[in-house]
């Protein structure tokens, strides 16, 4: 195996073309744990790192330290790993949708530089976390992975959420790392969201979007796309030439996902030479890193669809891809629905509960609006993963406001 040692790429040399990996992807995970030590900290070891953090005096928050007398235990002295966390039960997001930003502060950050992000508002009133280390963590992982498929460097459009978004920040963050220039389009997803919650249509404005990032793909050129999944279908079915012919040589998504068909029709008709990468995640928990899976083999716990593959069936478990969250600084959970305390086995799916362990922010036991399929280690990423992610209802007849984000 040869690879790259790490740093050696001069920031702003574009990497090899698309499709051409800079260094072996099977590497990715121990490049990263050079790049940040904090991944190689055992998961057991970091959770009591973080309890000392968020629950001493000296250096928690006074969301925590003043919730640390009514959790019935000591933080401090009962929690000895991951698993102990299980005392504090599932978090409520109304804490932290009514917490003031800056009792979220770290005391032991109290001299250091901050900003404050929000959530989309998709399930309710927008949560406010702040960020000191996390984006610059982000921004290494993710970066790493970008050089591992051959694409680190160029100038990049973000057809991203930004005002207090942390997606728009995170992409010019990324591009800063070597020096590339980030074009970004006005882009506001909660007036979408309220469009469709009152009945009403989100194409003028996905047309609004669309005539931005046309116009920048034309005149700038540049080299990545960052979008969500449903906004790269709408821009794909309204673009005159594809993606390659503009220059772009990969396009990264998040947020919203599509279903398998629109996936293949992207595949099929507008991504052809050019690299597409999604991750799962969200404003808390961060990124899950995409792990790619060989058509037609069965790779933790889910199959790839062959290319004879037929096309009916259960459309949300033919995947091409896994997700995997770089612990210790968080962990997905695919639980039962009806018992978010029992874990699914590998290959079933239940519903996504997140725990976010950051210096930045802890959050136990969040359940979130995903359902997804656990799947073990990829050869990439040696922890465990989720596939076929779609939005989760109670109701199986209940659909989930998701707009372009």
């Amino acid at each position: 195996m040869t690879t790259t040692a790490p740093g050696t790429r001069r920031p702003g040399v574009p990497g090899p073309p698309s499709g051409t990996p800079a260094w072996d992807t099977t590497a990715v995970h121990d490049v990263m744990r050079e790049r940040v030590p904090q991944l190689a900290v055992d998961l057991d070891t970091w959770t009591r790192r973080m309890m000392r953090w968020h629950f001493s005096a000296e250096t928690g928050s006074p969301f925590w330290l003043s919730q640390r007398d009514t959790l019935g235990f000591d933080p401090l002295r009962d929690v000895h790993g991951f698993a102990d966390l299980r005392l504090f039960g599932l978090f409520d997001k109304a804490r932290l949708r009514a917490a003031r930003a800056r009792d979220l502060i770290p005391r032991g950050f109290r001299d250091r530089p901050f900003r404050v992000f929000e959530t989309g508002g998709t399930t309710g009133t927008p949560c406010r976390i702040v960020n000191v280390t996390r984006l610059a963590l982000d921004v290494e992982i993710y970066r790493t992975m970008l050089e591992a498929r051959g694409l680190l460097g160029g100038d990049v459009l973000a057809m991203t959420p930004m005002g207090p978004h942390a997606y728009g920040h995170f992409v010019e963050a990324l591009a800063d790392s070597w020096r590339g220039a980030v074009h970004s389009i006005d882009f506001d997803p909660r007036w979408v969201k309220a469009a469709l919650r009152a009945g009403g249509d989100a194409g003028a404005y996905t047309g609004h979007l669309i005539a931005q990032t046309l116009h920048l793909l034309t005149a700038e050129r540049p080299q990545l796309l960052f979008t969500t999944s449903r906004l790269l279908v709408e821009l794909a079915m309204r673009l005159p030439r594809p993606l390659h012919a503009y220059g772009v040589r990969a396009v990264c998504t998040g947020g919203t996902s599509c279903t398998p068909a629109e996936a293949e029709f992207l595949r099929a008709e507008h991504l052809a030479g050019v690299q597409w990468i999604d991750t799962y995640g969200n404003t808390l928990v961060g990124h899950a890193l995409q792990a790619d899976l060989t058509p037609g083999t069965t790779v933790a716990g889910v199959t790839a669809p062959g290319p004879d593959a037929p096309a009916d069936g259960e459309p949300g478990e033919r995947v091409t891809h896994t997700y995997h969250l770089p612990p210790p600084f968080a962990v997905l959970t695919v639980v039962d629905p009806r018992d978010p305390w029992r874990q699914a086995a590998v290959g079933e799916r239940g519903r996504v509960r997140a725990t976010t362990l950051l210096e930045d922010l802890f959050i136990p036991h969040l359940l979130e609006r995903d359902s997804a399929v656990r799947t073990g280690p990829h050869p990439w990423f040696p922890w465990d993963g989720v596939a076929a992610v779609r939005p989760y209802t109670a109701d199986a007849t209940e659909e989930a406001t998701e707009g372009v984000y």
